[in-house]
């Protein structure tokens, strides 16, 4: 820790803010959060930013590269807890004229489609046809608004280009000539509500919003549904600490996979809260009847089949204010009734000290994840490579979409990686598909999302903060936009 003239420095203004938000009485922070201008004007208020400010130099650095938290066997050095957790956040700046991402050797990138409102999360339709989700967080209740570090939050979010208002819509792109981009852009659902996950089954589509899996009839062409939603089942909303439901559907497609956040990062509102959350749902698409298919996932996102063993794969984001070396993210083969360790353990057995009370029966059941994706990277997108035109080298695994850390020193994650496979299981250590997203200023001109193989077997990327979708194909075709 070195207090100097350096007192001001961005990331520490944003570390006090976090530390006043744990250290201001209970009853203050469930009230409306005052202008900062005002608060810091407060003596006690005062007292408490000057202090954090000087203490915002803890901040834990990692002590590893990211690698060493990748693979099937990643490190887990001691967790780093402070009464300061490690903020380090990149500053949305957007893409300038003419600045694409990086594609690796072989492989060239140009933007199938722009000017989209904060595109999350994709679906392929069989005529090649894309749904983009364009989409956002939806208020929480102002009961659960999370008071003044709720406020301090959406502060940080904000700056990194995650809080602009959902446009809850489902938009639709077609590439009519076949020139890899999108001349075509029409919305095709409306007045959705933080739509994520979408899946067609025969002339279904289901879309999963913040709140329930709804149902809407499809016709192959179609550029628009203006058909009343069905309602397919309820899904956890209220605090919606993490909002987004992921969709799969079997192979037959009676059974739907919903993937569903925590409403919180280790249980601190209450296990109440977190009733079918922190998990995988399997939902009957006939009766909207629902069950945990598997539990313990802090976040699980992503979700594709393994076209080899037919195992469900999904990414996960784990828990934070460890430090920035530990937990890893990861993606795991999903065992029907398995336990994963969420809040109680992560990575099997490595005990929590922070969740209360303790539960070293859980922990005892937690299974261990298959491959870790590396701490705090943000490991959001999973789609199998099965249909994809990139190389022998790309051709078997699962491509990832890494949206970036906010919590770790140096960051991580802001790429897209590539995880080979040989049949059931990861081969190997992945390689990087497409980076750049950071300028020379390290701050973000885009944040990749869903990844998804498109028909003609590119490999499509939702840029959230770029508000494009990106296209990567051979670059032994003719790429005629970049």
């Amino acid at each position: 820790m070195n207090p100097s003239h350096r007192w001001l420095d961005r990331d520490r203004v944003k570390q006090a803010f976090v530390t006043l938000s744990r250290t201001i009485p209970l009853e203050r922070r469930a009230a409306k959060a005052p202008p900062l201008a005002k608060m810091i004007r407060h003596r006690t208020t005062g007292a408490l930013l000057g202090a954090a400010l000087v203490l915002a130099g803890c901040g834990h650095r990692a002590g590893l590269p990211v690698f060493e938290g990748m693979g099937p066997l990643p490190k887990l050095p001691p967790p780093a807890t402070s009464l300061l957790p490690t903020v380090n956040i990149a500053e949305a700046s957007f893409w300038p004229s003419g600045r694409t991402p990086v594609p690796a050797d072989s492989l060239t990138v140009n933007a199938f489609s722009r000017g989209l409102d904060h595109p999350r999360w994709m679906y392929v339709l069989p005529n090649g046809d894309v749904l983009v989700a364009e989409t956002n967080k939806p208020p929480p209740p102002k009961a659960k608004s999370g008071g003044i570090r709720g406020w301090f939050m959406k502060q940080f979010m904000k700056e990194a280009g995650a809080a602009v208002p959902s446009a809850d819509r489902v938009t639709l792109l077609r590439d009519r000539d076949g020139d890899g981009v999108a001349e075509v852009k029409e919305t095709f659902l409306a007045g959705l509500r933080s739509p994520f996950g979408m899946a067609l089954v025969k002339d279904t589509l289901y879309v999963a919003n913040a709140d329930a899996l709804v149902a809407f009839p499809y016709r192959q062409g179609a550029t628009r549904i203006e058909t009343t939603p069905r309602r397919i089942a309820d899904l956890p909303g209220g605090r919606n600490h993490h909002w987004t439901k992921s969709l799969v559907a079997n192979a037959d497609g009676t059974r739907l996979y919903v993937g569903v956040g925590s409403n919180s990062n280790i249980a601190e509102h209450g296990m109440a809260e977190e009733v079918n959350r922190a998990a995988i749902l399997e939902i009957d698409a006939a009766t909207g009847a629902t069950r945990v298919f598997a539990s313990g996932l802090r976040n699980p996102v992503g979700m594709d089949w393994n076209p080899e063993s037919g195992a469900l794969w999904a990414a996960v984001n784990e828990r934070d204010e460890l430090g920035s070396d530990v937990p890893p993210d990861y993606m795991t083969s999903v065992q029907p009734g398995g336990f994963y360790g969420w809040p109680w353990s992560y990575w099997g057995p490595n005990v929590d000290k922070r969740v209360k009370p303790a539960r070293p029966d859980m922990v005892a059941k937690a299974l261990r994840p298959d491959y870790g994706l590396g701490p705090h990277t943000g490991s959001l997108g999973l789609t199998f490579s099965k249909g994809a035109r990139l190389g022998p080298a790309l051709s078997s695994g699962a491509f990832i979409g890494q949206h970036g850390s906010w919590n770790r020193k140096p960051k991580s994650g802001y790429k897209v990686i590539f995880v080979p496979f040989k049949g059931a299981k990861p081969s190997g250590m992945p390689v990087d598909v497409l980076t750049g997203f950071l300028n020379e200023k390290d701050e973000a001109m885009g944040r990749p999302v869903g990844v998804e193989i498109a028909a003609d077997g590119s490999l499509l990327v939702a840029d959230d903060v770029g508000n494009t979708i990106w296209r990567v194909s051979a670059s032994a075709e003719r790429n005629r936009v970049r």
